[in-house]
């Protein structure tokens, strides 16, 4: 059995080593959020910030290259092998006990490292690198998900009524990509059937607008072959138990429950945007990039997005947000969500929110 060679990961001075997030149970998603291997023959990731990470060497053998690991808190959502490129023969991540994600960066036979000259270093409180020494080895770029920070994720969950950029008219033509087939969501448009959920100003309907807006997210998703599950389709009743559990025997890498808000109809003036997820580092994460997305979209007070218990979110194991659209009895709000023009906006609003989640989470 070979014995792994094991180096501490060194720190740049002035990034905060000490403060330490625990080791998360093990139902909690990953702590990586993207890598990358440049042209250059470097190593970049991005994780949660504030980790303590160790990096691992391995000589080849007959059957395996020079491989390197190094393991974050939380559990993959997708186990995967990845055809390397140039000098590295393939990329795996890996779940090597439960709650760790194990990412090897295997290099093909005869490319031999020298782990004395390897250093996972810390750029900052949420970035690495390490550079591979190879004078005459070809390095190709490929990576996953998103290297930099997101800004949307930093500022919007946290500060409603905040000034924000003029509004961006959205097309089919702005959705990201993401890796056709890799990806699968579950859309969840509130109430339908005997429900009709909120009845606001012209008695716009919450189940009719929902659904609208979710078969267009689900119709944009797959046009950038993201495999979408819809609870409900059609004007049809759906308990909320059913909802959680076709959610948890498909195991989708997002839920996205779509709703639209109410209040009394003496209070018109009550209008506004709210998204919520429930106890989940990755359900927040994709709660405020939809929030975002829609606050850069369309007109709409911003009333945060926060933690509830809703139970579509509380008793799904994915991922998962609940997007309040706005007050149908919100004299703004109403007639908005009633104008189809609007709803197009908002869904691919959502999208787009949905497919940078899909970029970051990798």
């Amino acid at each position: 059995m070979f014995e792994a060679r094991r180096w501490a990961s060194s720190l740049m001075a002035g990034v905060l080593a000490a403060q330490l997030i625990p080791v998360l149970p093990a139902r909690a998603f990953s702590r990586l959020a993207a890598w990358a291997i440049t042209a250059k023959g470097e190593l970049l990731l991005r994780t949660s910030p504030n980790l303590d990470l160790d990096a691992f060497f391995k000589d080849g053998d007959g059957r395996y290259g020079d491989r390197i690991w190094i393991d974050f808190p939380g559990s993959p959502q997708r186990p995967r092998k990845i055809p390397g490129k140039g000098a590295v023969r393939e990329i795996r991540v890996g779940m090597p006990e439960r709650g760790v994600t194990r990412l090897v960066i295997e290099f093909k036979r005869g490319v031999e490292l020298d782990p004395s000259k390897l250093r996972l270093v810390g750029l900052d409180w949420d970035s690495w690198r390490m550079r591979f020494p190879l004078q005459d080895a070809r390095f190709v770029a490929m990576g996953e998900g998103i290297l930099q920070r997101e800004v949307a994720f930093t500022s919007a969950p946290t500060r409603p009524g905040r000034s924000r950029a003029p509004l961006r008219t959205l097309t089919v033509a702005s959705l990201p990509w993401v890796r056709r087939g890799a990806y699968r969501v579950m859309l969840d448009p509130g109430h339908g059937g005997k429900d009709p959920g909120a009845i606001g100003i012209g008695g716009t309907r919450e189940k009719d607008v929902v659904l609208d807006v979710s078969r267009q997210v689900a119709s944009h998703l797959r046009s950038k072959g993201v495999v979408v599950k819809m609870t409900r389709s059609s004007d049809a009743t759906v308990d909320l138990p059913p909802r959680a559990r076709l959610s948890n025997q498909w195991r989708p890498d997002a839920f996205v429950s779509i709703h639209a808000n109410a209040i009394s109809m003496r209070r018109p003036e009550v209008n506004g945007l709210e998204t919520f997820y429930f106890q989940s580092f990755q359900g927040k994460k994709l709660s405020s990039l939809i929030h975002d997305s829609i606050l850069r979209t369309v007109r709409r007070k911003d009333r945060g997005v926060k933690e509830a218990r809703f139970y579509v979110i509380r008793r799904t194991n994915s991922p998962a947000s609940l997007v309040e659209l706005g007050f149908l009895t919100g004299t703004a709000d109403a007639a908005d969500l009633a104008d189809p023009a609007h709803r197009r906006q908002l869904a691919l609003a959502i999208a787009v929110g949905i497919l940078n989640y899909l970029r970051v989470a990798g």
